[in-house]
């Protein structure tokens, strides 16, 4: 199965190329670095020019492979949450090319993404800098096999976020220094990770399309996470 995935969710995105070989290797977890899985091409785009880059970027991609669109199996597409305008351009390419090739769509978290990319196993929060003194929180729970056992998405103010890491024991990373630093002017501890790029939604969303978890082109919105949802945050404690 050839994969296009495609990430304009932040300052700067990305796009990746990638082959699948073992559907059943995907329903246990797959990773990075197994025979399962071949990345083709990952390249990078500029932020701010999404709309003029993704798809002479795609083209050359595929130029290079000896590919044509007709020959990508399926899609993937981070969801969001993140910029309105780079999200909006990423979903809408994705759509395009979906409904008019009639290939399936898996839509991927953000926040999933990056949670993954800690490689905890059991509860882990990721947080992702919303502006505006915000960020974006996931709390998520993984098994040992790297599936997800709760998921939960918020957006709550800085000061809101940190107070509940105090009375938290569950590790938390994040890929924006911005976050840490502020963190820490709060002697609060958010450990670094890594942000996740078009290569790690490919792997996620291979995950999801061979579960059956596509989303039809003409229902698929960003995933924008609106601030009525900080209301609803709360860390949970992990017991002693």
């Amino acid at each position: 199965m050839l994969l296009l995935a495609v990430d304009t969710s932040g300052r700067d995105g990305s796009l990746a190329l990638a082959r699948a070989h073992n559907p059943t290797q995907a329903k246990s977890g797959l990773a990075w670095g197994t025979h399962a899985f071949e990345l083709l091409e990952l390249v990078p785009l500029a932020g701010r020019m999404y709309s003029a880059q993704l798809i002479p970027e795609l083209e050359k991609a595929l130029e290079r492979q000896k590919l044509q669109k007709q020959d990508i199996d399926a899609y993937v597409v981070a969801s969001g949450p993140g910029s309105f305008t780079g999200l909006r351009v990423g979903l809408s390419t994705v759509k395009g090319l979906s409904e008019v090739l009639h290939k399936p769509i898996a839509a991927v978290s953000v926040l999933e993404a990056a949670a993954r990319l800690t490689a905890a196993k059991g509860p882990v929060i990721v947080a992702l800098d919303a502006g505006r003194k915000q960020v974006f929180v996931g709390d998520f729970h993984f098994d040992m096999g790297f599936n997800v056992v709760r998921a939960k998405e918020s957006l709550v103010a800085y000061e809101q976020f940190f107070e509940s890491l105090r009375e938290s024991q569950i590790p938390a990373f994040s890929p924006d220094q911005a976050v840490r630093e502020a963190a820490a002017a709060q002697q609060v501890t958010i450990g670094e990770s890594v942000a996740p790029q078009a290569d790690m939604y490919a792997c996620i969303g291979y995950q999801k399309i061979v579960a059956g978890e596509t989303t039809p082109a003409e229902v698929l919105e960003a995933n924008y996470i609106r601030a009525s949802d900080a209301e609803l945050f709360s860390l949970p404690k992990l017991m002693p």
